[in-house]
């Protein structure tokens, strides 16, 4: 990988600092119009994509809306909200990962109409999947104030928490099963922890608490390597010692601990919070990006990167806008701003759909999913989000 000068970056990013944030108002409307055609309303997810990845879908439209309030034309973001939480609980899909020995994820949901449970409650077999749901229905919850969003977020929290115990000095596991700590699955038990306390007043010692003993675990867990970035999560020896795995430093694995990290700061106002996000921050960037500074997967995998793959890279810069908007970092700022340039000019097709390489050409792979899709408008929002910094 060429390495990235900062003061290069820092110089680059004077011209997306002037950008026309109606530009970006524009963009994110025809993104989210072009997302909805994958949308079915019966059963309340986005075609094309899986379980957890739908949750992401929301959270992107979620976010949208808080920047832009009612201004989101005829893509009616509470109407989609309340559809998806009404019918997505009812869905009767049976969930199956594997995780191959290079690291890479595979998600197969499939459709059983017999099944006893299904997902209902956004409760399945995986954590993970519980968080990236509990996350999408807080932000719902910032966009409606409906509290009944909120208080499902609590009890899939209420789920997670059933995860943890002592094994490898705490954390939660992957899944219930019990054979696997990763570091995503901790990292959103973090953030919705994190996330509760900060709008759950009544009981804030009680996340809050939750929130900062899991970043004191994961810290100091392994999984941060030298480099200060994330691997896929821990194993555990023979003697019972966990060590990091040295499975890849997903893109996703950089990103949620930072949203999660702002939300701790927002509840504690410990400015280390938001240096520890900064270091990662900066350690996925330069990890991640090209010498022309536009983000790809580890490894460049794309555009083969499995069934998940092509949702990590978005929720990188979704959390990285989170962070953005705290510490106005001209770095982060012009990274943000020109993966959203080059996602408009050469990954977009005529139906404004988004591929997986944000380079282009859109119809790499399986072409534009909801999932490569919901990735790339991540981006758009988080170059909107910042607009006026």
């Amino acid at each position: 990988m060429v390495a990235i000068r900062w003061s290069e970056l820092a110089a680059r990013a004077v011209f997306y600092l002037s950008t026309n944030p109606t530009s970006h108002a524009d963009r994110v409307l025809q993104a989210a119009k072009a997302l909805q055609g994958w949308y079915h309303g019966p059963s309340g997810l986005w075609t094309t994509t899986g379980w957890w990845n739908s949750a992401n879908c929301l959270t992107v439209l979620a976010d949208w809306a808080l920047h832009v309030g009612s201004n989101t034309g005829d893509v009616n973001v509470p109407q989609i909200i309340a559809t998806t939480f009404e019918n997505a609980q009812k869905t009767h899909f049976t969930a199956r990962k594997i995780l191959y020995g290079d690291g890479l994820m595979q998600s197969t949901y499939t459709y059983d109409p017999v099944a006893k449970r299904g997902f209902s409650e956004f409760l399945n077999e995986f954590y993970d999947d519980e968080g990236w749901w509990a996350l999408a229905l807080i932000r719902s919850w910032d966009v409606t104030k409906e509290n009944a969003y909120l208080d499902m977020a609590v009890r899939i929290f209420a789920d997670m928490q059933n995860g943890t115990d002592t094994v490898c000095g705490g954390g939660i596991w992957w899944s219930k099963e019990k054979k696997y700590k990763n570091a995503i699955s901790n990292e959103l038990y973090l953030s919705v922890a994190a996330s509760l306390a900060n709008r759950i007043p009544n009981n804030k010692d009680h996340f809050l608490k939750i929130a900062k003993d899991q970043w004191t675990w994961f810290k100091n867990s392994g999984m941060i390597n030298g480099n200060s970035l994330i691997n896929d999560g821990l194993r555990i020896q023979e003697d019972g010692k966990c060590v990091n795995n040295g499975l890849p430093t997903w893109s996703y694995n950089q990103g949620v601990i930072l949203g999660g990290l702002v939300e701790l700061f927002h509840a504690t106002a410990d400015t280390s919070y938001l240096a520890d996000a900064v270091a990662i921050a900066t350690a996925a960037i330069t990890k991640l990006s090209d010498n022309t500074g536009i983000i790809h997967e580890v490894d460049r995998c794309e555009p083969n990167c499995g069934n998940d793959g092509p949702q990590f890279k978005g929720i990188f810069m979704r959390n990285l806008q989170y962070l953005t908007r705290v510490v106005p970092n001209p770095v982060f700022q012009g990274v943000i701003r020109r993966n959203a340039h080059s996602i408009w000019t050469n990954d977009r097709n005529e139906q404004n759909q988004l591929g997986i390489k944000w380079t282009g050409p859109p119809d790499l792979g399986k072409g534009p999913t909801a999932a490569t899709h919901s990735s790339a408008m991540d981006v758009l929002v988080g170059a909107l989000a910042i607009s006026g910094l």
